[in-house]
């Protein structure tokens, strides 16, 4: 398609006509950066979403993190079920990265494993954005790190056309060229097979295969074909096999990169030897000669990446490409940062800390200087690339409103007319005793309560108090296994108990409209948990319900609260005055139950399938077998986009493998 088209069953209402209108009218005009101040639950998703209806540009929507990724990527699927909606973010199940430490001289190799399915749906990702126009793609900013060149992609990529001249070995010779491997058993993504006049690509981007045949030197057919069961689905006429990884390049560049390779390395090893280090020199050695000798045979080596520079034809120092720099094909793309006041910042910091790790790699003889080449962006090198860009934030950052200036749009009225939650400031003294009353009066309304504490120790006891007066309690926080942390917010969400007890519990993705009490308790304690932003934001979480009410424990009013409470009582006005003049009467949010229940389906199958069963006791009779369990849980938590879980069952499977080295396994009846 050449538009985008939305598909919904609602309209705009509430203040989502205004920011539409304006957000589009700013892009419009050329203003370079706008802020959405969205309020939590205004519908800030789906703003967005008529505002690149609107401009029918190509759109990159920037997340801080994997689970905000994946439900925008969800939600977007929605709205544009007929557009290319893509989903751009670390394809790693675990990510151990290659370090050093030398105080102790240890040398940490990298460790990982990638997600079959999450790398598919990233070369599909820059497959839409260098072959169509109609392109959402929803990424972590982890897309802010080297993937190689744009332009050597599209470059590689292979076109037949039936009746076109290609003869097999060609055809064979140019996929193996573009990373596909020649599999006649397993029939999987980036590998091919040759039967008889056919050749079936499985490529990673697609969930069909190709199948081109042959005949001499002539293209005959070209057929879109079941993966599976070889049936045709559908004949082509032409058709693009693009490359089965991001890094690929062609005989001149492996060529040219390896003679500098080559020559840089002798450079370094003297420099080495020069400060004394003859074993570093040696090392060095060993390892990029090998590395040359992967190149030179399969055209890829491991870590590949760290030689990107001289396949690149970048100069020291040179940013690497990255996912932007498929958009940069188009002259109008949009950027969305979604959470814009945690995503920028993580944008700044990552640069910092991927060089100081390869520093050490490169000081002590593990990689060529080129390997500090192959980085994440350098904030002012991000800002370079930036478009005409929108950010969304309940609670923009500094940097949002120094450089959108005016250019700010509120969301603040609700679909659903309902208003920020009252929120009161009570003394220290009582608290528990008054908390507890308060909790009570909202239990029986059948609404539950979020008490966010300063310590883990005061959240431990806190629980234990709540539970001798009667109430249904639990606590959180991150000394809590991962498994366990995600049991404890699904009986919340269902309702298995009250009150939950927390130190920060934003980053838990609590949207529940039956909370309809926050406390706060140390409100006055200024600093990260306190601050005037993360005041607003867990307020925010008794936004959903029409009788939400927050307290805020505290024995003076800070700077921070009292920032926080002018805002909220701004918005506040702001949504009774419009109710009252519409004569509209707040409902608490009916439809997240509907959501949770689509979010459930979608990792029962990891998280809470896997917390019903009870691995046996690894012992040396059956350690094989709990390891082997153990790992087909991980990818399958991967697999349903649950991270958190899979790095657990991945520490799970270290410390099997470990029992093995060791000998440690337990025997029966000891």
């Amino acid at each position: 398609m050449d538009h985008f088209e939305l598909v919904s069953n609602f309209q705009p209402a509430g203040d989502q006509p205004k920011a539409i209108a304006a957000l589009t009218q700013g892009v419009l005009r050329g203003d370079a950066r706008q802020t959405l101040l969205g309020v939590t639950g205004s519908g800030k998703t789906f703003t967005i979403a008529n505002v690149i209806a609107n401009l029918n540009r190509p759109t990159l929507i920037l997340s801080p993190n994997k689970v905000l990724a994946a439900q925008l990527y969800a939600e977007f699927k929605q709205f544009f079920p007929h557009n290319a909606v893509e989903y751009f973010i670390s394809y790693y199940d675990y990510y151990q990265p290659e370090a050093y430490i030398p105080q102790t001289d240890t040398y940490i190799e990298k460790d990982s494993a990638v997600n079959e399915h999450i790398d598919k749906l990233r070369l599909k990702a820059t497959t839409s954005l260098v072959s169509r126009k109609d392109v959402i793609v929803v990424a972590s900013v982890s897309c802010i790190y080297n993937i190689g060149s744009p332009d050597t992609f599209k470059e590689m990529r292979i076109y037949v056309k039936k009746g076109g001249e290609m003869t097999r070995s060609q055809l064979s010779g140019r996929l193996i060229k573009i990373q596909y491997l020649r599999d006649e058993l397993e029939f999987t993504s980036g590998r091919f097979r040759m039967r008889g006049p056919n050749t079936d690509i499985m490529t990673p981007y697609s969930q069909n295969a190709l199948r081109v045949e042959i005949s001499g030197k002539t293209i005959s057919h070209i057929y879109e074909i079941h993966p599976v069961t070889g049936d045709v689905v559908a004949e082509l006429d032409e058709a693009w096999i693009y490359p089965a990884k991001h890094f690929v390049a062609t005989d001149e560049d492996t060529a040219g990169a390896i003679d500098q390779i080559k020559a840089d390395l002798e450079l370094r090893r003297q420099a080495l030897l020069a400060q004394g280090k003859e074993m570093e020199a040696y090392r060095l050695k060993q390892r990029t000669e090998y590395d040359i000798e992967m190149l030179l045979t399969a055209g890829y080596c491991s870590g590949i990446e760290n030689y990107s520079r001289y396949m690149d034809g970048r100069k020291p120092g040179e940013r690497p490409a990255c996912l932007l720099d498929y958009f940069l094909r188009y002259d109008d793309f949009l950027m969305v940062v979604d959470e814009s006041h945690v995503a920028l910042p993580q944008v700044r910091g990552m640069f910092n800390g991927d060089r100081a790790r390869k520093q050490m790699l490169v000081d002590f003889g593990f990689r060529l200087p080129s390997a500090l080449d192959n980085r994440p962006l350098k904030f002012d090198e991000f800002e370079k690339l930036m478009p005409q860009s929108i950010f969304v934030s309940a609670t923009p950052g500094p940097y949002e409103l120094t450089v959108c200036g005016n250019h700010i749009v509120e969301q603040v009225i609700r679909p659903t007319g309902l208003v920020d939650p009252k929120v009161i400031v009570h003394p220290t003294e009582g608290q528990i005793t008054h908390l507890t009353e308060k909790i009570k009066e909202h239990t029986a309304k059948g609404e539950r309560t979020l008490v966010l504490a300063l310590t883990k120790k005061t959240a431990e006891d806190l629980s234990a108090y709540f539970v001798e007066q009667g109430l249904k309690t639990q606590y959180l926080h991150s000394d809590i296994e991962s498994l366990q942390r995600v049991e404890i917010l699904k009986q919340f969400r269902r309702g298995d108990f009250d009150v939950l007890v927390g130190i920060n519990l934003l980053r838990e993705g609590i949207d529940i409209p039956q909370v309809g009490l926050v406390a706060i308790l140390g409100a006055d304690n200024e600093g990260f948990l306190r601050n005037t932003t993360t005041l607003i934001q867990i307020s925010g979480r008794a936004a959903r319900n029409a009788g939400g009410e927050v307290i805020l424990y505290a024995d003076r009013k800070t700077d921070s609260i009292r920032y926080a409470l002018a805002e909220m009582n701004r918005r506040r006005t702001l949504q009774e005055a419009y109710n009252k003049e519409h004569h509209i009467t707040p409902k608490t949010i009916q439809k997240t139950e509907v959501e949770l229940k689509e979010f459930e389906q979608q990792t029962k199958t990891s998280a809470f399938g896997i917390l019903s069963q009870t691995l046996p006791e690894p012992t040396v009779q059956n350690i094989k077998m709990v390891e082997a369990d153990v790992e087909q849980q991980m990818l399958q938590a991967a697999e349903n986009l649950n991270f958190e879980l899979a790095a657990e069952l991945r520490d799970r499977l270290f410390e099997l493998r470990q029992m093995q080295v060791k000998g440690t396994g337990k025997k029966r009846g000891k």
